[in-house]
């Protein structure tokens, strides 16, 4: 019998002999000398809740998607129907799923959205928040791209290759291809770098602000394209060059390159800006 067996039973033998209940005070005794509380068992739905929770945040599970079936996905996770059931309404619960009557579970469609749209409206319509957003990207994926390039897996490169063929492909046919599939083929490549980062954070801000993204982009383009010939050019080099650092594992290049690439759109637009308010100040002397 080990020493703390011993002392127990000597504590009992004193008890019983004073007429005192054993078993009440041996609890707090056993709690007191070993520091312990009891482990609650956890429920099965519980552990269902925790892997879909990873699967949002990890960004799995997109914003406004469908899960699979319910009898399909009780077999990926080998868990009764019933148990998922539990699950998916404490999800709902939370505020992460939306059940649709003969629907099917979504996860919400604002998860995440950082900005709502009537204040959307307001900052696209502001060359000022236009400025700020730029300037907010900027610090913001200069980081994806590191990340992206020091820790994207076989998966995220090949992603991100469909998402850079896609806004080639786009660049490929100039003239024919509209400013809104351009932008949003733009949009889509830095959405791909963020994902690849494998920053939850970084991952949902971006996401967050993916239709003001694809706005900022449509905005700046038609600007960009008619302030410099080359501009086209330069961006297509800059996203090739961006590509390639993270595709090759070069974090600290992939952070410089698209750092340059957001200060050249910067630096465009100021342009525009200051060539706007020359023709501004020439109408109205004329005006005069």
């Amino acid at each position: 019998m080990g020493l703390f067996q011993q002392h127990l039973a000597g504590v009992e033998s004193t008890l019983i002999s004073q007429n005192r209940r054993p078993r009440h005070v041996l609890g707090a005794v056993k709690r007191g000398f070993m520091g312990f509380d009891q482990v609650r068992q956890r429920r099965l739905s519980d552990d269902i809740v925790e892997q879909l929770e990873r699967m949002i945040l990890e960004g799995t599970l997109k914003s406004g998607g469908r899960l699979p079936a319910e009898r399909a996905l009780a077999e990926q996770f080998g868990v009764s129907r019933p148990s998922l059931r539990e699950a998916i309404q404490k999800l709902t619960a939370k505020g992460l799923l939306i059940s649709r009557q003969g629907g099917g579970n979504y996860v919400v469609e604002n998860l995440g959205s950082t900005f709502s749209d009537p204040l959307l409206h307001l900052l696209e319509s502001s060359p000022d928040a236009q400025r700020d957003l730029l300037e907010f990207r900027h610090t913001l994926e200069a980081s994806c791209a590191y990340y992206a390039a020091i820790r994207a897996t076989d998966v995220d490169r090949e992603r991100l290759r469909m998402a850079f063929e896609a806004l080639q492909d786009c660049y490929s046919r100039e003239g024919e291809v509209s400013r809104v599939e351009e932008s949003a083929a733009d949009a889509s490549f830095h959405l791909a770098i963020a994902e690849a980062s494998h920053n939850a954070v970084l991952l949902h801000t971006i996401r967050g602000l993916f239709d003001l993204l694809k706005r900022n982009v449509l905005i700046n383009i038609g600007g960009m394209y008619k302030q410099r010939t080359e501009t086209r050019d330069m961006l297509i080099s800059q996203h090739r060059e961006l590509y390639l650092a993270i595709i090759e594992g070069r974090g600290e290049d992939a952070r410089e390159v698209s750092s340059r690439h957001l200060l050249y759109v910067q630096e465009v637009l100021e342009e525009v800006r200051q060539q706007v308010q020359r023709t501004a100040r020439a109408e109205r002397r004329n005006g005069m």
